[in-house]
Parts: structure tokens; sequence; C-alpha cells
């Protein structure tokens, strides 16, 4: 059984890929951070369906513990699988912050950086070594990084990042055979920054083609094909989630 890692698993885009992936054959390292009982309850979900999971705590913004994380997946990968390579890292683990840039501090600037770039940057680092040959990584970006929306430049920014740092992982990688892509949801129905009220979500299903939101679920199968051997010459790439946003 190949085994992947999720961070940010307990929720949302994290949650669908695990039951997802789960679906599909995979065993599933899922992470959260303050939110052990929603974890725990999507472990029991994939158990239930006849799938292998477990859940581990990871702070992506706290990298000094990512040496520590590294060893617990090695403990795990041996007591639960009895494994010693991981064929999947999703950087999933995120929060969204809501503020013009005249008002955004420096520490909640820091903090952004430190769990959508530097994070998966580390994390990415410190779980190399455990990838086998021709694994694949997925690193979560966002449609915000192509359209310009108010209130959310210092994400959107480490974002972009992310989706450039992934290309050159793609080019770095390669040796291995590991395959490293982005996937850019847009508006998705999920509890990052407060969720969506009424009024939002119909604006926002108005400029999308398709004339909805996302669902978690429509990013999940994306993100589990990009895992698997139906991705498998898919490398190097930005895809977008997002039913035709603002196009």
């Amino acid at each position: 059984m190949n085994i992947v890692v999720i961070t940010g698993g307990s929720r949302g885009i994290g949650a669908s890929t695990a039951r997802e992936c789960a679906r599909r054959g995979l065993g599933v390292i899922l992470t959260y951070n303050n939110q052990q009982a929603k974890a725990e309850e999507v472990v029991r979900q994939i158990v239930e369906d006849g799938g292998v999971a477990t859940a581990l705590r990871l702070d992506v913004g706290d990298s000094h513990s990512f040496a520590s994380f590294r060893s617990a997946v090695e403990r795990t990968l041996s007591n639960v699988w009895d494994v010693t390579q991981l064929a999947g890292l999703v950087n999933n683990a995120g929060y969204g912050l809501f503020n013009p840039i005249d008002s955004v501090t420096e520490a909640q600037f820091d903090g952004l950086m430190n769990v959508h770039l530097k994070g998966p940057f580390f994390l990415t680092q410190a779980l190399l070594p455990l990838m086998m040959e021709g694994a694949s990584i997925v690193n979560l970006t966002s449609a915000t990084s192509r359209v310009a929306t108010p209130g959310v430049a210092p994400y959107a920014a480490f974002k972009g990042g992310l989706e450039v740092l992934s290309r050159y992982m793609a080019k770095e990688f390669g040796e291995r055979r590991i395959r490293v892509n982005a996937v850019a949801p847009g508006a998705v129905r999920t509890e990052l920054g407060g969720g969506l009220n009424e009024e939002f979500e119909a604006l926002l299903a108005s400029q999308t083609a398709l004339g909805r939101v996302g669902e978690p679920e429509d990013v999940a199968r994306v993100i589990a094909t990009l895992l698997t051997q139906d991705g498998g010459w898919i490398n190097a790439q930005s895809i977008e989630v997002a039913g035709g946003y603002i196009i």
C-alpha cells in the first residue's frame, strides 16, 4: 500500500482529500494542529469505509518541529504499514486573513508566510528523504494569485510563491522521478477565513462559468488523481480547480 501525508487533514479540502485517497487504496497520514477531534473523526470515517489512516499533530508554521514530525512519520510508517517510504505529500494546511494591505501587521504577514510558503518549503525538505522514487507532491495554492481579490494580498502573494516553488521542486526532484504540481482552488465551501455567507457565495457563483462555488470534493478528486498513476505524466503544472472563475 502506498502511503501519503496530507497536512491540514482535519477539515475542508484536506479532509476530503484524505477520504478520496483512501477510497483509491492509499494509506493516509493526515495532520492537524488544534482540531484533534475532527481529525480523529476523519480517520474513523476512513477506517469504517475499509481504509487505513492515522492522524499526527503538526504545526506547519513551526519549522523547528519538522525533524520530530519526520521521526513520528517514520514510526507510523513502520508500526501501521510496515514500510519505510512515502508515496506522496500534500501541502494543504493553511488559513485565511482578510485585511487590506494598509492594515496588515508584520506579525500577521509573518504568520501567513510561515504557514503558506516557509512551512511547505521546509516540511518538504524534511520529508524528502522518506519519499520513494516516483512519489508525488501536491502543493495547494490559490486562484487569488491569478485574480486580485482585495483583502487577501499577503495570502495570495505567498500562494503565488508556492506556485513558483512547485516548478523548482519538480525540476530539482526530477532525477528521482518525483512529480510536483500545484493545485489552485477557486471559491470553495470550506471554513477558511470564516466560510462563505449567502450574499458572498451568490456573488462568487455569478463570477464562475459553471454557476456555483466549489465543494471540497471537487478539489480532492484532482489532488488524488495527481497522487496516483492516473496523473503519472502530469508534472510541474499549476492546475486551477475553480469551475471557470473570472475567465
